[in-house]
């Protein structure tokens, strides 16, 4: 018995023992209950994952659709709505694991197959946020981020529709999601984590004056900030997907454009839109699902959700209002393509700059991405004499460098900005680092230069194996009949 009392006397003291010191050291209790994810949190980004969804289909399916001639209305349908389901089956075997785990010694550009097939991967498992204890059911995550990958590669039907077999278009999409979209995403947006770095940085806080303790948590602090994608390294800045998304698919649609050849006709006969009512349904769904691509992004359903929000609404707006008077002083009238072009374009530019940008500065941003894509997509291409169809480089490609840039200025919080992040400073807080002007625009340029070789000269290669596999372009005869018919065997309609 009296053992049994000493027993318990011993129990009760180790746990009072435990008590004092967490409430000592917050950190302990922390470490000792695993950060759980906010219903509210939760709640948001399993809505921006079907607003993103959204966006490609019907979205980006029928702004697409109807720009090109009705011969050739099905087969973009059916182009891009394949496109969704084919990178959703190949997110979830390999595409997430390569893009958002370790690589070991290719980590800078490619991440590992530890989690292939969503191994290790259940309903209870966590991804980071980019807030200190908060986290998102790993699954969600994985479900939003697979929006991004599958509108990625859809885009560039644009820039070589009405002339492309749906063979060479599925094959590419397996081959480019791989070799390209994936090495970009990891090497923009994957990272430790911030609670990785705020534990090492307390760490070192906590080495004192103990020299050997001190080097080694240095050490520690420099491998977890070393455990991230180049481009993340660099310190570039991509909210959203500008780079990852825009830029990427951009280039990779003026390649395209140009390894395939210009469509019979381009630049004789007329080749006007059979649809802008299609195309304008099109683009307000874009418009409303990019609410999910921008907000969504920043992981919580907090103030710098509502941020890009704002910043969604008034770089759109500004930028549709750009084109629009642009387009009206250079061709004496306004056009219903012009504003829904504008709209895309500004969305496209205010997509990495939209968590960091204050909104006047996105409405800046905004009004020079509609007058310059209107340019390129007019003056420019005229000039060149390419044929990108739906004009995804000029809109994409060119939108997506402006906004990059652009992010690396915006973020100065004297423009109004929220700052660069600094995970550092302050552990376990998120606080803003000293702004300077050379080095985040330099970083962003850096970003946007390895995107424009790594995709451009990816995507050359990658058509080239397809076009050598399969062919690339369907013959004469089928692009006069046109692809509904030719490639699918159906219209989009028998009136």
């Amino acid at each position: 018995m009296i053992r049994s009392l000493l027993s318990r006397w011993g129990v009760a003291a180790l746990a009072l023992a435990c008590a004092v010191a967490i409430q000592a050291d917050p950190a302990l209790a922390q470490a000792a209950t695993p950060p759980k994810p906010n219903a509210g949190d939760t709640a948001w980004m399993l809505t921006s994952a079907l607003l993103v969804l959204l966006m490609t289909v019907p979205g980006l399916a029928l702004f697409y659709g109807g720009l090109v001639r009705s011969k050739n209305m099905l087969s973009v349908l059916t182009q891009v709505f394949v496109i969704v389901a084919l990178v959703a089956i190949i997110w979830v075997v390999y595409g997430y694991s390569l893009t958002f785990t370790g690589g070991g010694g290719l980590n800078a550009y490619i991440g590992g197959f530890s989690k292939a097939f969503l191994i290790g991967v259940d309903a209870n498992s966590t991804a980071a946020t980019f807030s200190n204890g908060v986290v998102i059911p790993e699954l969600v995550y994985i479900a939003f981020q697979m929006t991004f990958a599958c509108i990625t590669p859809a885009l560039i039907v644009g820039a070589i529709a009405e002339r492309t077999k749906f063979s060479a278009v599925v094959l590419f999409t397996v081959l480019w999601v791989t070799f390209v979209y994936f090495p970009i995403a990891h090497m923009v947006w994957y990272w430790a984590g911030p609670d990785a770095i705020a534990d090492a940085a307390k760490a070192v806080a906590a080495a004192g004056s103990d020299a050997a303790a001190k080097a080694a948590a240095e050490a520690k602090l420099a491998a977890v900030k070393a455990d991230a994608g180049l481009i993340y390294q660099w310190g570039a800045l991509d909210f959203a997907g500008g780079t990852v998304v825009h830029i990427n698919a951009g280039i990779a649609g003026l390649v395209g454009c140009l390894v395939v050849g210009k469509r019979i006709g381009y630049g004789k006969e007329l080749m006007p839109p059979h649809s802008l009512v299609m195309t304008l349904i099109g683009a307000a769904l874009l418009w409303v699902g990019w609410f999910g691509f921008n907000a969504g992004s920043n992981l919580e359903a907090n103030g710098t959700a509502a941020l890009a929000m704002i910043n969604t609404f008034v770089a759109t707006a500004a930028a549709a209002l750009s084109w629009l008077f642009v387009e009206w002083a250079a061709k004496g009238k306004p056009s219903l393509l012009g504003a829904v072009s504008g709209a895309v374009a500004g969305l496209v530019a205010v997509t990495p700059a939209s968590g960091f940008a204050g909104p006047m500065g996105s409405i800046v941003l905004g009004l020079v991405a509609g007058g310059v894509c209107f340019v390129f997509c007019s003056t420019v291409k005229n000039a060149f004499g390419y044929d990108d169809s739906l004009d995804v480089f000029g809109i994409h490609c060119v939108g997506g460098i402006l906004g990059a840039i652009a992010t690396g200025i915006l973020v100065n919080t004297a423009l109004g900005g929220v700052g660069i992040p600094d995970y550092e400073a302050k552990p376990g807080e998120l606080s803003v680092a000293a702004y300077e002007f050379a080095p985040a625009v330099i970083a962003q340029i850096k970003a946007v230069l390895l995107t424009l070789v790594w995709s451009g000269v990816g995507s050359f290669v990658l058509y080239k194996i397809v076009d050598v596999v399969v062919g690339l372009r369907v013959s004469p005869d089928r692009e006069r009949e046109g692809l509904d018919l030719a490639d699918h065997g159906e219209r989009a309609y028998n009136l």
